[in-house]
């Protein structure tokens, strides 16, 4: 079992910045990814960033420029730098770690982003 905790959420205006750090317990494999989904209200869970081992990243066009996601494999952590935020940043962001050879996905619980305008 793998568990995710979020933290680095809050309030922040327009054009302001965020850093968000995950702490993962449990055995992460070499082959997991980590990265960063987001759901604002009524819309869909959306992939915001995600980062292999080696260091391989993608990220949604939304964000391309602004975030940058980065990744401890000796702590097992990942952050997410938001830089430029804008009011449709705002969200629930959630950590995640997918299991490649299993297909399985581990969530944390979340951290609140609010951009003002």
């Amino acid at each position: 079992q793998v568990q995710l905790v979020e933290s680095g959420g809050g309030l922040v205006q327009t054009g302001g910045s965020l850093r968000l750090s995950c702490a993962a317990s449990g055995i992460i494999f070499g082959s997991d990814s980590m990265g960063w989904y987001r759901q604002a209200p009524g819309n869909e869970r959306e992939l915001v960033a995600s980062i292999t081992n080696s260091g391989r990243t993608n990220y949604a066009d939304s964000v391309k420029g602004r975030f940058t996601i980065s990744r401890d494999k000796g702590k097992n952590t990942v952050d997410l730098q938001m830089v430029s935020l804008k009011p449709e940043d705002t969200a629930v962001y959630y950590c995640n770690v997918h299991r490649e050879f299993t297909g399985s996905d581990y969530w944390g619980k979340g951290t609140l982003v609010t951009v003002s305008s």
